[in-house]
């Protein structure tokens, strides 16, 4: 009897605004990690890539399917988007905090577009 398969996306970003996506049909049943080792494979031997011991430090954290946090054992189904994380190098509120300092606060949000000898927020 043949093994029925499930398609599914994989998609990675190993900088920023990088990302690669890629289709991939898998054995149903197949857990994230069992997706992962099949995708990277192809993946490399797309990149012209021939063993695995020249594999880039791909370091994820945490997988996700359609942005909510899962498990690598986690078992995927037909349609799913499975997302890999990386390690945020930056603070996002830091980050705001410091894009604020940088543009002042009268040219940003509520005061972008403030009409003359109206009251401020207006």
């Amino acid at each position: 009897m043949a093994e029925s398969t499930i398609q599914v996306v994989l998609c990675w970003s190993l900088g920023p605004r990088h990302v690669q996506e890629q289709s991939l049909k898998v054995p149903e049943g197949s857990t994230v990690q069992a997706v992962l080792d099949q995708g990277m494979t192809l993946w490399l031997q797309g990149q012209g890539v021939k063993d695995d011991a020249t594999l880039p430090s791909l370091k994820f954290q945490q997988p996700g399917i359609w942005g909510r946090k899962v498990t690598w054992g986690h078992h995927v189904q037909s349609g799913d988007r499975i997302e890999l994380y990386r390690d945020l190098k930056v603070d996002p509120k830091v980050a705001r905090r410091q894009r604020f300092k940088r543009q002042g606060k009268g040219r940003t949000g509520l005061f972008a577009n403030r009409k003359s000898g109206s009251a401020a927020g207006y």
